[in-house]
């Protein structure tokens, strides 16, 4: 007898191959946890609805006084403008709403991970149209949220600051707490200690707790006439002395930039990194380089005169251009390889040496090759406490570090300039190179003041003087200090570019030479 097949219910979705019991009642338990239709169309709707309030942020009206009155950027116009494409990754876009204090949308502040240059980074962007930027509890958990995220994924942070502080009634969830305001400025700490770039720029007024985010980041840039900086604005100043100050007078860009160490730019160049190609030839000849080679220290010539004729299209971004004006610094890439310049441009101050500091600490945290170019002056001593910081940064520097001495070489300058004795991994010295403790015609300098004794001699004393300039002036020459091995060679100014980048590809080869190295 042949047996009769049961009859197997398939739902509808199923092949039409045979399924397991198991099978139909996975199928039915989805079907029964799929939410019906209106119930899925309710939840578009809801999820429309605020993404619709949060892109508002504080409402048509804070965005035309913020834009047209204040003249800013909105924030989303700042990441269009910063990041390489609007394809970025965007945390907790719907934080801060529904909470007992009100409706703070997107946490007064947006975050997310994005490209910089071809390069992912995490940022944080206040938005000042939500209560003028104010820092309410959700706006902190937020900006800490995205400081974990750089700091587990080792990420650069950008930070576009425009704060006016903590929301002052709310102080008892902000302050004290482990895990409250202070914890952004320790994040920062920590971060710049496991060597996490960070850059903050100031877009609009950073006040009170606000102002400490770009101090304590490495680099801050403020947006001329509109980025302003301090711990209490004018109407505390006038509450405090009487005396009536504006905004810009107080704590504005180029305030801060000339005496503060921080960087002026204008609202219209917020991109950090500049997108070029790589291993561009100079806009200027490296031949010119032999007629800008310095007679002596008295006679030398705008430095940056000589960086153009170095640097890939002789681009440089200068660090600090405003600040301390005798000591240039900055970055460029020459062949393509990424450095950081250091070069003599006068006499090195005392503002030049605090800001040479700071550059040579920032290099070796980025892991960015140094490269001096050396004209010392004759012998100082008025500013010793910032050439020591220079010096110990100098020194402590783990990154790769080339010399070249382009002019003189004298005093104590030169060891902050990266001088042999403090241990670069190359020495140069152009042809016209001087090495000494101090510039031949200068040796009065180390003579002793004249006491009743040598007043009675004069004729010996300028003898001294004389015979002392002369050995200067021999043994200051580029061939006489080559000659004892005092560096690692003499080159032709034309050929200083060459020479560097195959040093740089040596050095960031881990020492193994590939055909792209030059002899």
């Amino acid at each position: 007898r042949r047996r009769r097949r049961r009859a197997v219910w398939r739902p509808a979705y199923c092949s039409t191959a045979a399924v397991t019991g198991g099978e139909v009642r996975q199928g039915l338990a989805l079907a029964l946890a799929t939410p019906p239709l209106h119930r899925i169309l309710e939840m578009i709707s809801r999820y429309m609805e605020l993404n619709e309030k949060v892109t508002k942020g504080g409402g048509d009206s804070a965005i035309a006084r913020h834009t047209q009155r204040n003249g800013k950027l909105l924030v989303k116009d700042r990441l269009r403008l910063l990041l390489d494409d609007e394809d970025f990754l965007e945390l907790s876009r719907f934080a801060g709403l529904g909470l007992p204090y009100g409706d703070i949308p997107s946490a007064g502040c947006l975050t997310g991970v994005g490209r910089i240059n071809g390069l992912w980074c995490v940022f944080i962007a206040n938005d000042a149209t939500v209560k003028g930027g104010t820092a309410y509890p959700i706006t902190v958990k937020k900006q800490l949220r995205a400081q974990e995220v750089a700091i587990q994924n080792r990420l650069p942070c950008v930070y576009l600051v425009d704060s006016g502080g903590a929301f002052l009634p709310l102080q008892s969830e902000i302050f004290p707490d482990k895990n409250q305001g202070g914890r952004t400025f320790y994040n920062e700490a920590i971060m710049s200690a496991m060597k996490i770039p960070q850059v903050s720029v100031v877009c609009g007024s950073c006040t009170a707790g606000g102002a400490y985010i770009p101090t304590m980041a490495e680099e801050a840039v403020m947006v001329h006439r509109i980025g302003t900086m301090f711990l209490g604005g004018p109407p505390l100043v006038k509450a405090a002395t009487g005396e009536e100050v504006t905004p810009e007078e107080l704590g504005g860009a180029r305030l801060h930039a000339e005496y503060a160490h921080k960087i002026l730019t204008s609202q219209r160049n917020q991109r950090l990194l500049l997108m070029r190609k790589e291993d561009e030839k100079p806009l200027y000849s490296s031949e010119e380089l032999l007629g800008l080679a310095p007679k002596s220290y008295n006679y030398s010539l705008d430095v940056k005169m000589v960086i153009s004729r170095l640097t890939d299209g002789s681009r440089f971004q200068e660090f600090k251009a405003l600040f301390g004006t005798t000591l240039v610094t900055g970055f460029a890439k020459i062949h393509g390889h990424l450095v950081g310049i250091v070069a003599n441009n006068g006499e090195l101050s005392y503002q030049a040496a605090l800001k040479g500091s700071h550059f040579v600490q920032l290099c070796d945290q980025r892991d960015t090759p140094l490269l001096f170019l050396q004209n010392t002056a004759q012998m100082n001593s008025n500013r010793l406490k910032a050439q020591a910081s220079m010096m110990a940064a100098v020194a402590c520097a783990s990154v790769p570090k080339i010399t070249v001495v382009i002019g003189g070489s004298h005093g104590a300058d030169s060891y902050a300039m990266c001088g042999r004795s403090f241990d670069p991994n190359f020495l140069f010295l152009w042809p016209n190179a001087r090495v000494s403790m101090t510039a031949a015609g200068h040796a009065g300098l180390l003579l002793h003041p004249d006491d009743e004794q040598q007043q009675e001699e004069p004729v010996d004393r300028n003898e001294t003087e004389r015979n002392l300039n002369r050995t200067l002036e021999e043994e200051s020459s580029a061939f006489f200090s080559s000659g004892r091995l005092w560096d690692d060679g003499v080159i032709l100014p034309q050929d200083t570019r060459r020479v560097k980048s195959s040093r740089v590809h040596f050095l960031l080869s881990g020492g193994t030479c590939s055909s792209g190295c030059i002899d």
